[in-house]
């Protein structure tokens, strides 16, 4: 009989093409990722997977079982969701993703705070990772994020189109002046955003225009790249309510609307209804715009706050 904790790790290290990889991705050792793989091979009587030089090849076993095993896959994490459905509890953990930066502005708002204060049942695990985290496996139960929505499986809200601009340093512009328009960005140094915000507008507006630029540096978050703007290495698109926090930061070329970024607020279907995620998400939708556009709650909250008093 095949053990569906044998499969995952299998297609854990066809995905990653390494023992280690998988075993980070599954959050085991090593030796347990191991000893899955080969006692489903011995199971079946024939080798999965090869080591290679550079890791490992699936056989042509192995690649006859893959995609039965995606489709295992689908079916257990469907399976997962169902069950969770089935949680009608008004208390407990919502768990939340986001970008760092996305993350900073909602706890500085105090936006997590009054939410504890009106469902003191509810606990928001707040996890700010650069990676996106999969609704469809369970990862996180509110997805905060840009870009396109997602597939038909998950609610998507749209909050907002969040500004961003073409930011420099004050002494890198003391040094290089300033762009006299969107076409003169080509002549600066650039710091490119690469992985994860590939897709973000400012950084396919950046692409387009400055195609033939010197490329200072490449960062994979947005903290990088302000770190990177800030030390005078050269020009990167930032999300304006962050940037324009730091002083030392100057606004190249000002409001840009094609470089704005619509921001999502996004759940799994099968879960929208449960309670103590419903709560999070309709408290989202009255709430986290202002939030995202400039950092703060906005006129509801401070309403709310007075009728308090």
């Amino acid at each position: 009989m095949i053990n569906w904790n044998d499969l995952r790790h299998f297609l854990a290290i066809a995905r990653e093409g390494s023992v280690g990889a998988a075993a980070r991705s599954l959050k085991v050792n090593q030796s347990t990722t191991q000893r899955r793989l080969l006692a489903l091979e011995k199971g079946l009587g024939c080798a999965l997977l090869e080591r290679q030089g550079t890791g490992y090849r699936l056989t042509p076993q192995g690649q006859i079982l893959l995609a039965s095993v995606i489709n295992v896959e689908a079916a257990v994490d469907a399976v997962q969701r169902k069950v969770a459905s089935f949680d009608n509890k008004d208390l407990g953990p919502v768990k939340v993703t986001c970008l760092v930066t996305v993350g900073q502005r909602i706890v500085k708002s105090g936006l997590l705070d009054t939410f504890h204060a009106r469902h003191p049942g509810i606990s928001v695990e707040l996890l700010m990772e650069q990676r996106l985290l999969d609704l469809s496996k369970g990862e996180a139960d509110i997805a905060i994020r840009g870009g396109k929505p997602g597939s038909g499986a998950l609610v998507c809200r749209k909050i907002a189109d969040v500004p961003w601009g073409i930011y420099a340093s004050r002494s890198f512009v003391d040094q290089h002046g300033r762009p006299a328009g969107p076409s003169d960005i080509e002549r600066f140094r650039i710091i490119e955003l690469v992985d994860e915000l590939e897709g973000v507008p400012a950084v396919l507006w950046m692409r387009s225009h400055a195609s033939q630029a010197t490329i200072a540096a490449r960062c994979a978050n947005v903290p990088s790249a302000h770190l990177a703007v800030k030390s005078g290495a050269g020009v990167a698109p930032l999300p304006a309510v962050y940037a324009d926090q730091d002083a030392d930061l100057v606004n190249l070329l000002g409001s840009l609307p094609e470089l704005n970024y619509p921001m999502f607020l996004v759940t799994h279907k099968d879960i929208r209804k449960r309670p103590r995620v419903n709560a999070f998400f309709e408290f989202c939708l009255r709430e986290l715009k202002p939030v995202l556009l400039r950092g703060e709650m906005g006129q509801s909250h401070e309403e709310s706050t007075n009728d308090r008093r």
